[in-house]
């Protein structure tokens, strides 16, 4: 059977708030108590091992060096997700992004996971001086694209519904361009490492993550569990091994996350998106033998190794 990955961005209430033009980001609120054992729970339901993108400035606080240690424990993968959530990371300049990796790597291993192999930018932020210091600190792999159209459709939603534009939100999510980009793994020339994109609906390169599925379940259960299934045909009949992003707010309400009214599917009850993702876990299952992002990656050089071999002789 292919393999496929699921991963979950351990996004936090005050990195949403802050990426929105919240001022009430700065007590740093916090949903991960509530979250994490609930997502854990998910995942030992459907005996699935993941990959957790951590955010260093909550590895260091109490709630998120516990959240490490629990995810550590139940045998997800840990990785890093930057130290300060800045989905601008593209206009940091190379000492910046050094100290960002750094920082949020000595948060992590201090809350007591192994040292991070794979990285993914907040917002999809990623630049070619991002990718040679990965390579050089020596990360396997990035998970830092989203090969879709949608990014400006995004980013207008996002500066009509915030507050007040934070600095650098003139340019998140990037630009119709990225349609261009491969939805399947590929190595960056020059370093070596892997992309494993965030996989976008094969040929009409839309979002299937669980933001936009539970957007669909707001207007129709039915249509989001058809527009899910449609996508795992897609990714069958094109040979994509796909890789599934998840977030905290895939099983909270609303009322669990205060002040993020604004953010897709936040109408729905906590019981019914965790139902949702069972369900799209089990469903993935069905089709593929699903791991986290690195042991994606592992299995994907290994059939890659393969397939020379056979080439070869």
């Amino acid at each position: 059977m292919r393999p496929a990955s699921v991963s979950l961005d351990l996004d936090n209430l005050w990195a949403y708030l802050k990426t929105h033009g919240n001022p009430d980001w700065e007590s740093r609120p916090s949903f991960l108590a509530t979250a994490v054992p609930r997502l854990l729970d998910v995942f030992g339901e459907h005996r699935l091992t993941t990959t957790v993108f951590v955010v260093g400035a909550d590895a260091e606080r109490d709630d998120g060096a516990q959240a490490v240690r629990d995810i550590v424990a139940a045998g997800h993968e840990v990785a890093n997700h930057s130290w300060g959530h800045e989905p601008w990371l593209h206009r940091y300049s190379r000492p910046e992004l050094e100290a960002e990796l750094v920082k949020a790597e000595d948060a992590i291993t201090a809350a007591g996971a192994p040292r991070p192999a794979g990285f993914r930018g907040p917002g999809y932020s990623v630049t070619p001086a991002l990718l040679e210091i990965l390579a050089a600190r020596g990360y396997r792999y990035d998970a830092s694209t989203l090969p879709t159209w949608i990014g400006p459709l995004a980013r207008a939603y996002h500066n009509r519904t915030a507050r007040d534009r934070a600095e650098g939100a003139g340019d998140l999510f990037g630009g119709f361009d990225k349609v261009l980009a491969p939805n399947t793994p590929f190595r960056w020339h020059g370093t070596g490492l892997v992309e494993l994109p965030v996989t976008t609906m094969p040929l009409l390169r839309v979002p299937i993550h669980g933001a936009y599925l539970l957007q669909l379940h707001q207007i129709s259960p039915r249509l989001a569990r058809g527009y899910f299934r449609a996508a795992l045909r897609l990714c069958l009949l094109t040979g994509t091994a796909p890789s599934l992003l998840l977030h905290p707010t895939d099983v909270l309400s609303g009322a669990e996350a205060p002040g993020m009214e604004f953010f897709p599917g936040m109408a729905v009850p906590g019981t019914e998106k965790a139902a949702l993702l069972g369900w799209v876990l089990s469903s993935l299952r069905e089709n593929f033998d699903v791991v986290g992002t690195g042991a994606h990656v592992d299995r994907l050089s290994e059939l890659l190794r393969e397939r020379r071999t056979e080439l070869c002789g």
